[in-house]
């Protein structure tokens, strides 16, 4: 997906990718529509698109968990999932409408390195 550097979802994936150049994929998601506003992919094998549209429904069902455990006052501020060979980070912004998908290799890329970094770019897609 070809992206605007100049809209606040494209900004922080150009940034994203200023700090990790060697990402695997990253988007910038709208939580209500599962759209990616802007993403970007270095593996050919990885839709950030499509990626978007099911990390959507894992942001989705969380909440609902959240809300059945009456877990009031609490709000999701990332989700990780870890495989055998990759990380896959969600942070969702403050208002928690939009969030980033990030996938990076694991063996490459060090965990605290990529939180901070997709940390850092949440405050620009708000």
């Amino acid at each position: 997906m070809a992206y605007s550097k100049n809209s606040p979802a494209g900004k922080a994936v150009d940034g994203i990718l200023n700090d990790l150049p060697s990402l695997l994929a990253v988007a910038v998601v709208d939580v209500t529509s599962g759209m990616a506003l802007a993403s970007h992919s270095n593996s050919p094998s990885l839709n950030p698109e499509t990626a978007a549209a099911y990390n959507t429904e894992v942001v989705k069902q969380k909440q609902k968990a959240m809300s059945a455990l009456k877990l009031t006052g609490e709000k999701i501020e990332d989700i990780l999932i870890t495989l055998s060979n990759q990380l896959h980070l969600i942070k969702l912004n403050a208002a928690g409408n939009k969030f980033i998908y990030l996938a990076v290799n694991a063996r490459e890329t060090n965990l605290a390195i990529a939180r901070e970094v997709v940390r850092a770019h949440a405050d620009e897609i708000n």
